[in-house]
């Protein structure tokens, strides 16, 4: 949060981070701080960790090493070299491997958004000629593609599966949230009309078929079940993702934009025109979190699929 007379949260969180790093309690090499950790320290939203490792970034405080992540860049930091200087490529910097592409292609969106990524800046970070990385990368949506593949498969699957069905999903839906929690500019990324060939995206799909399987379901349903839990994670995670960027581009949270335009909305709602709206407005209790939305919507979404499992077990359509 932000006011009148202090400076912006993420750019304290920067300075008490680059603090740590003169002191030497951080040295150059040193993982930097991540996301998450800088969340739950400071107590912040995840767009605003992105944030703070942005700013560290451009003070040339932290940089990003592919297959490590935000690492200490040391002091002095050295000042950023002319945009010319620096989109020559460094001799002798290494290969542009597939891998190493989608890596720094996933470092630059989570630090700076989606938009960022350009197979000319990832060119710049590995220290390469933009045309070596055409070797590896087909063009941009085979980058995206490899983007969203590399991030849906992060993290292990379990050794045995939920019981149940509905467990299974609800598996699911929370492992892609947390994807998501993580790296909001995915949501531009992931398709549910248009296939992308990924392998670890098609595990998900994969996973919830068979959770339904022989259950009285055919197949354009069981399709339909995977699009609608698929499309419900997605569509909260656009919130995730306008929410940074919005963060990202005016440099306060959600909490401090409503605070600042609290007086506009409060005038109309004390209009007398929406009374309905000014019930919610006066109960303390009522609060926009996007996760509890995410569940909100995923238990009733989950009882529709089991009054609909429970009709074709007794035989009707």
């Amino acid at each position: 949060m932000t006011s009148a007379s202090a400076e912006p949260i993420y750019l304290a969180i920067a300075n008490q981070i680059q603090d740590r790093i003169l002191r030497g309690d951080l040295k150059a090499g040193d993982r930097a701080p991540s996301t998450r950790q800088i969340t739950r320290q400071w107590g912040v939203a995840m767009a605003t960790g992105t944030k703070v490792l942005a700013e560290l970034r451009s003070r040339g405080v932290i940089l990003t090493r592919p297959g490590v992540g935000s690492v200490v860049a040391g002091f002095p930091p050295q000042p950023p070299a002319p945009s010319s200087a620096r989109a020559r490529p460094r001799s002798g910097a290494g290969t542009a491997t597939r891998e190493r592409i989608v890596e720094a292609a996933i470092a630059i969106a989570d630090a700076e958004g989606l938009a960022a990524v350009s197979l000319r800046r990832i060119a710049v970070e590995l220290g390469v000629a933009t045309m070596t990385l055409y070797r590896s990368i087909a063009g941009k949506d085979d980058l995206l593609a490899g983007m969203m593949d590399t991030l849906l498969g992060e993290e292990a699957w379990p050794a045995t599966r939920p019981p149940g069905w509905r467990a299974q999903l609800e598996y699911l839906a929370r492992r892609q949230w947390r994807t998501y929690q993580s790296h909001p500019w995915l949501a531009q990324v992931v398709s549910l009309t248009r296939p992308q060939l990924a392998p670890n995206a098609m595990r998900h799909t994969e996973w919830v078929l068979r959770a339904i399987d022989g259950h009285g379901l055919g197949p354009t349903t069981r399709l339909y079940v995977v699009l609608t839990l698929f499309g419900h994670v997605r569509g909260a995670a656009t919130g995730l993702d306008s929410e940074q960027q919005a963060e990202r581009d005016t440099g306060i949270d959600m909490e401090e934009w409503l605070r600042v335009h609290d007086a506009r909305f409060g005038a109309v709602i004390r209009s007398g025109r929406f009374p309905h709206l000014a019930e919610l407005d006066n109960n303390p209790g009522v609060d926009v979190d996007l996760t509890a939305l995410f569940e909100f919507g995923l238990e009733r979404l989950l009882d529709g699929f089991a009054v609909l499992i429970d009709r074709r077990r007794r035989g009707h359509t």
